[in-house]
């Protein structure tokens, strides 16, 4: 028997603007860690949820606990970009994912990022069972 395929990730698309880059037309490194981050955001809505709702009835929210890069290469001033975002592991009260940020299929940058799941004093707090459904929904490898 085959094994299943594993999930498709999830896809944001986003475009580098003016703001984004130094004064050669190349994107600010730190700036991957902004488009990861609002590809995570997406990846919530998708799934039916977001922050806003998360904190409000469950009194959530997330912070990356850590977070590994590999600059591959630059992207430019006006290039069209693709954040994959894969769920590699989920846990009690935190979550790993896999994101690429691409151009045209291109690998540009790749992270891993843990990120913590924390109740309203900071401490620890589970992941919601319909978030981690969700999640596993989306779990896979590259």
């Amino acid at each position: 028997m085959a094994e299943p395929m594993p999930p498709q990730p999830h896809v944001f698309p986003c475009r580098v603007y003016y703001e984004d880059t130094d004064a050669a037309g190349v994107v600010y490194y730190a700036n991957y860690l902004r488009y990861a981050e609002r590809a995570r955001s997406e990846l919530l809505r998708e799934m039916g949820t977001d922050n806003s709702t998360l904190l409000r009835q469950h009194g959530i929210t997330f912070v990356v606990k850590d977070c590994a890069v590999r600059y591959h290469e630059p992207a430019r001033l006006d290039d069209a970009l693709q954040v994959h975002t894969r769920i590699l592991k989920i846990g009690g009260a935190s979550f790993s994912a896999e994101q690429r940020v691409e151009r045209s299929g291109q690998l540009l940058v790749g992270m891993t990022v843990r990120v913590a799941c924390l109740n309203a004093e900071g401490r620890p707090a589970r992941l919601p069972q319909a978030l981690r459904t969700a999640f596993a929904s989306r779990q896979g490898s590259h």
